[in-house]
């Protein structure tokens, strides 16, 4: 089911981006979420499906809410 699938997508990339933008490495991400760099990096890759709880840590370490991880980020307009 491609739907189930995208959503993973979906976070990889509004993760990336989020972080990017609050200027963080993907080490200071974990550490704020009390995860494993790693763990970030297969996050932002679409190698792991998250669970809500984890979803809820790395929105707070990015002072988002998690509901805004699971929406697209909007494309540069050309």
């Amino acid at each position: 089911m491609e739907d189930e699938t995208g959503i993973v997508g979906v976070v990889a990339e509004t993760v990336r981006v989020a972080r990017k933008a609050a200027g963080l490495s993907q080490e200071d991400l974990a550490l704020e979420a009390g995860l494993d760099r790693t763990y970030i990096s297969q996050v932002e890759r679409g190698k792991r499906n998250l669970t809500v709880i984890v979803l809820a840590r790395i929105a707070g370490a990015l002072k988002t809410t998690p509901d805004k991880l699971l929406v697209p980020p909007r494309k540069a307009r050309r």
